[in-house]
């Protein structure tokens, strides 16, 4: 079984993990979530986009720009295989106790 290695990096994970939840999310509240600094956020960002994980929108709001991602159905169900290969993990790893 081999996990998606696109959602597998860490901040690629927490990014899906915030959107799976929610409309969309605004960078600032992912950066501030992810931990991660603007242009490394920047980054996984644009890789999630160009696979087709997420969408991302760019905005004004009080004539500042903003920016703000959402997870595609192509996402939710990329994240959703990935969070099911994780529980059989698991199960394999307790002898199919978990």
């Amino acid at each position: 079984m081999n996990l998606d290695p696109l959602i597998h990096a860490p901040i690629r994970l927490a990014i899906l993990s915030v959107l799976i939840s929610v409309e969309s999310a605004k960078f600032t509240f992912l950066k501030d979530a992810t931990g991660a600094t603007d242009g490394n956020l920047s980054t996984h960002l644009t890789k999630l986009e160009k696979s087709g994980y997420i969408k991302i929108s760019k905005t004004f709001e009080n004539k500042k720009p903003q920016t703000s991602c959402a997870l595609t159905k192509k996402g939710r169900e990329a994240f959703e295989k990935y969070l099911g290969q994780l529980e059989t993990l698991v199960r394999m790893r307790h002898g199919g106790d978990a």
